[in-house]
C-alpha cells in the first residue's frame, strides 16, 4: 500500500505564486510517474503536468510555460511550482503516482487533493 501526501496549496492573488509537493511513502512498490492534476466541480479533470521516471515531462496546454514540475526519486517526492497564478487555476489539485507492486503489478495512486485558490 502506498500513502501520498500532499501539502502547499492556499489561497494566492492573481500573479502570485504557490508551491505543491507531494511524498509517496510505502514499501515494495516502484515508481514510474508521478504527477499532478486538478479539478474544479462540474468539470473534467484536467492534467496539469507528469514526471516520468526517464526525466521527461509533460504540460497541460493551460499552464505550459507557467507551472514546472520536478522530483526527487531519492525522497519518493514531486513537486509542482506554480507561477504567474491566474483565477482560473483555482482548483483542487491531486498528485498521482502510477508505479509497480512487488510482484510487477501495475498500481496507481491519488492523493487527497489540496486547494489552490487564485483570487484578489
Amino acid at each position: 500500500q502506498v500513502q501520498l501526501a500532499e501539502s502547499g496549496g492556499g489561497l494566492v492573488q492573481p500573479g502570485g505564486s504557490l508551491n505543491l509537493s507531494c511524498v509517496a511513502s510505502g514499501s515494495s512498490f516502484s515508481i514510474d510517474t508521478m504527477g499532478w492534476y486538478r479539478q474544479v466541480p462540474g468539470k473534467q479533470q484536467d492534467m496539469i503536468a507528469v514526471a516520468y521516471k526517464s526525466g521527461v515531462t509533460n504540460y497541460g496546454d493551460s499552464v505550459k510555460g507557467r507551472f514546472t514540475i520536478s522530483r526527487d526519486n531519492h525522497k519518493n517526492t514531486v513537486f509542482l511550482q506554480m507561477r504567474s497564478l491566474k483565477p482560473e487555476d483555482t482548483a483542487l489539485y491531486y498528485c498521482k503516482v502510477d508505479g509497480r507492486g512487488p510482484w510487477g503489478a501495475r498500481q496507481i495512486y491519488w492523493g487527497q487533493g489540496t486547494q489552490v485558490t487564485v483570487s484578489s
